[in-house]
């Protein structure tokens, strides 16, 4: 035992050192080549820098090597008094921790400290962030500087080092969720636990909080930077845009170059994301301490993601929206365990990245994958229902791949008009869809149910996984911009583990359409698009996220649910709001108000008569814009123009101006009504505008008067 307190320190130090073998193999490669060789160390605050560098000296001892320890605020910017601090002999390893500081700092290392070193002396330096783009790209450098970025420690390392500290078992495997492998928090865990504290209970104390922030943050120059640290916190991913929407500032370029500058912020090609630990503490931070300020940033971000999903042209986008809106849920007790892949922030973003959905329906060899999975899980007969709806144009198959290129997963898609389609193979899952739809009457001429027959991963079959929440996000992605069904049916093995989640979804049980195949039996759960479409569904979801009790917020129609029309009533219906058109309150009374046309443009439990009739009148008048713009319907345009849009005061006057005969004039104006009313009557099946756009980005200009 040594009698210097020195000494003691540095063995106690390497005594509670874990992990990072392949860092330290890498290090006493270059200690036992005996060639020069700089080594820079860099990471965020808190993953364990100089607790490296320690180790990297112990080991320069080790093979007999001086060890010279420098600190990064002692350089001075011209380079004096170096000299005497750092000696001149051949075997020399130099250590320089906290290059993070002022750039003179490191300038003076670049230019003035390491050229003077002698030729096989080893370096190791340590910042928060890789060194500059120039020092990489120097070919003076090629082959001497060494980057060694180091990340968190694995759960078994996690665990090493802290029973190397004492902590007892029950306290290691609470601590390990939050902490991340992050050594600083670790070691926090571990003191407080050597105090008698509480460290990590239901979530990590405040003090542990205080503590990791204080270290793992560089300065914050304003409360505006802090309020976009918090922001960013709180999204998967943050983008300039969707950061000026939280913080509500017109420009938010300086906030966000400012987090693209921090060494606890990463990029990648959905935005900038903080590391998970930062995340995780400055989530903690900002629930205890202003809880209703983290409820407002849910908000303004489920408004942005709604917003954009509407607009975006790219479905690929849209698909993104869908995920970074599905994390807003994480912390919902009913629907995040099973969100857990999305949940776990930029890892679980990162394994979503890493898997495809083929580009459209699958054959061949895409097929047979498909067939394969469905016969691991569901037996010969499922495999050959998968192959058989192959052949039919009702169906579809996608297959999910992984980064490998094999098939990770599949689904496949059947739109159903009320019976099995033609041509279709035998199929009880289908018999027991089309059985409930017609016992319900829950179809109308045109509408079609979209049945999710099959979807399953290749590994976990449908248990919560990255594959499950990939399929899930792009079935919903499907609902909202696809075909727009007017109802999903959609199965599961286990209905009543997934029970739950369905009601927070607004699936609902559907008993009389379980159906039994291979032996296995599946319960059948539906959601009914016309009644709650697009735009007030992510709305309802929005609300039941911030909600104690997410089973307290009805479903937004539940009050006054939308009506479905048949063909002939909505007929009837458009030709009753032709002749109301022009009066204030002509449509007060229009059975037009209550369906999917008028939900789709306003939400309908929210808008008052006044803003129903607005919504019904932008619809008419689109259609009728569209058929002045088509030439083949432009004489029946006109005809309906000065009938009903712009009304002459009677037929025989309408006539008068288009210079027609009576009889001409009322088969043009019965040729415009029928087609202004199939154009609606489309728009009504296919559930209206895009969900969610308001009147004014939807319907544009109405018709100008014809000349």
């Amino acid at each position: 035992m040594s009698d210097r307190l020195g000494d003691r320190l540095v063995a106690a130090r390497e005594e509670g050192f874990a992990g990072r073998r392949g860092e330290a193999a890498a290090f006493g490669a270059l200690l036992a080549a005996g060639r020069g060789a700089v080594v820079y160390v860099h990471g965020p605050g808190g993953i364990g820098k100089t607790t490296l560098l320690h180790h990297f000296a112990q080991l320069a001892r080790r093979a007999g090597r001086p060890a010279v320890w420098l600190e990064a605020a002692e350089v001075r910017a011209d380079g004096r008094e170096l000299g005497e601090r750092v000696p001149d002999r051949p075997d020399l390893v130099l250590f320089i921790d906290g290059l993070d500081g002022p750039r003179e700092a490191r300038d003076t290392v670049h230019r003035e400290l390491l050229p003077r070193l002698p030729a096989d002396a080893l370096v190791a330096l340590a910042g928060r962030t890789a060194p500059p783009l120039s020092w990489r790209l120097d070919p003076a450098w090629q082959g001497l500087l060494h980057l060694l970025p180091i990340g968190p420690l694995d759960e078994a390392d996690s665990r090493d080092l802290l029973t190397r500290r004492g902590v007892p078992r029950a306290v290691q495997d609470r601590g390990l969720a939050f902490t991340r492998g992050y050594p600083l928090a670790l070691a926090l865990v571990a003191d407080v636990a050597a105090h008698g504290g509480e460290a990590v209970g239901p979530g990590p104390s405040p003090q542990i909080v205080r503590a990791l922030l204080t270290s793992l943050l560089e300065a914050v120059p304003t409360p505006l930077h802090r309020a976009a640290l918090e922001a960013c916190a709180q999204v998967l991913s943050t983008t300039e845009p969707l950061l000026a929407a939280l913080l509500e500032v017109g420009d938010a370029r300086p906030y966000f170059d400012w987090l693209c500058g921090l060494s606890a912020v990463e990029s990648g090609a959905r935005g900038v994301y903080p590391h998970d630990l930062v995340r995780d503490a400055l989530d903690a931070e900002l629930r205890w301490r202003d809880a209703e300020r983290r409820a407002a940033l849910h908000r303004r971000a489920s408004a942005y993601y709604q917003r954009l999903f509407t607009q975006a042209d790219d479905r690929a986008r849209q698909r993104a929206v869908l995920a970074d809106f599905a994390y807003l849920h994480r912390d919902s007790p009913v629907v995040g365990p099973l969100l857990e892949p999305v949940a776990r922030g930029a890892a679980g973003a990162a394994r979503l990245d890493r898997l495809t959905v083929s580009p459209g329906p699958v054959a061949g060899g895409e097929l047979v994958e498909a067939c394969t999975i469905a016969a691991i899980h569901e037996g010969i007969e499922a495999a050959r229902l998968v192959h058989d709806w192959s052949l039919c144009p009702e169906a579809e198959t996608y297959t999910v791949r992984g980064p490998d290129g094999v098939a990770a997963g599949f689904y496949t898609l059947i739109r159903l008009a009320g019976t099995p389609p033609r041509g279709g193979p035998d199929d009880p899952a289908v018999r027991a869809a089309c059985g409930w739809l017609a016992a319900h009457g829950a179809l109308r001429g045109g509408e079609r149910a979209l049945l999710v027959r099959f979807w399953m991963s290749r590994d976990e079959y449908q248990a919560v996984s990255p594959v499950q929440t990939l399929i899930t996000l792009r079935l919903t992605h499907h609902y909202l911009t696809g075909d727009r069904p007017a109802l999903t049916l959609l199965p599961f093995a286990d209905p009543e583990f997934w029970e739950p989640g369905c009601a927070y979804v607004d699936f609902a049980r559907l008993p009389a359409a379980d159906f039994t195949s291979g032996g296995r039996g599946f319960g059948m759960f539906a959601h009914d698009w016309r009644r709650v479409p697009g735009l007030a569904w992510l709305s309802m979801l929005t609300e039941r996220e911030r909600a104690e009790d997410p089973f307290a917020v009805a479903p937004p129609v539940t009050s006054d649910p939308l009506r479905v029309l048949d063909r002939d009533d909505f007929a009837r219906a458009v030709r009753d709001a032709l002749r109301g058109l022009a009066r204030p309150d002509g449509l007060r009374d229009s059975p037009l108000l209550g369906t999917r046309l008028v939900a789709a443009r306003c939400a309908v439990d929210e808008a008052g008569p006044r803003e129903r009739a607005a919504a019904l009148r932008d619809a008419v008048r689109a259609a009728a814009a569209a058929l002045e713009a088509s030439p083949q319907d432009r004489r029946a345009f006109r005809a309906l123009h000065h009938t009903y849009l712009r009304p002459a005061g009677s037929q025989a006057r309408a006539a008068e101006l288009l210079r027609l005969p009576m009889t001409t004039f009322r088969r043009h104006l019965a040729a415009g009504v029928g087609r202004l009313t199939e154009l609606l009557w489309q728009e009504e099946l296919e559930g209206g505008g895009p969900p969610g756009v308001s009147r004014s980005e939807w319907s544009g200009p109405g018709p100008a008067s014809p000349t």
